[in-house]
């Protein structure tokens, strides 16, 4: 692991009793950080394509009597394909999901669907290939053009936060 998803939840800054969405969820690093901060009252949908991967989810979350997270199996790039409600989370995330996602466009829009208004997304992704220990180079998504994506999609750029060693964080607020 190249980041570490509790360090980044933690300076996302959560609250117990929110709702978040886990967009692109892969093997649920995030969600179970932010099922811990939530709590019995708050919720996590995770959400994902890869049906084996949101069923070791589901089967770890209730391992750890995480009773909160919720698997979702769904395509994030298309309208409604989350299968969450319009306004209906207050946060957003999307770890390592961008650069390996074809319509960007498509993604951000979902997400900034089902956000409540000035509802936050926290943005996690690799700052270079590094030597294709990461994605390959020609799949790498610099912070600025995420930043123009977002902005273009009526979010504003609510702060840069460090993500560790190879990814940079953005948070963005929907405005």
């Amino acid at each position: 692991m190249f980041s570490d998803p509790e360090k980044n939840v933690a300076n996302f800054g959560l609250m117990p009793g929110m709702r978040v969405a886990d967009l692109g969820s892969g093997s649920g690093f995030y969600s179970l950080a932010a099922g811990k901060i939530v709590g019995e009252k708050g919720r996590v949908y995770a959400v994902d394509v890869q049906k084996d991967l949101l069923a070791k989810l589901k089967n770890e979350a209730e391992n750890i009597y995480k009773k909160n997270i919720e698997t979702i199996w769904g395509n994030i790039e298309k309208p409604g394909g989350s299968g969450l409600h319009d306004n209906f989370v207050d946060a957003v995330f999307l770890s390592n999901v961008l650069f390996q996602t074809p319509d960007k466009a498509g993604l951000v829009k979902e997400a900034r669907r089902i956000l409540k208004p000035k509802g936050r997304v926290l943005v996690i992704d690799w700052t270079s290939s590094f030597e294709n220990m990461g994605p390959t180079p020609e799949n790498v998504l610099t912070s600025e053009r995420a930043q123009e994506i977002f902005e273009e999609i009526g979010f504003a750029l609510d702060r840069r936060m460090p993500a560790g060693a190879h990814h940079y964080g953005l948070i963005f607020k929907k405005i």
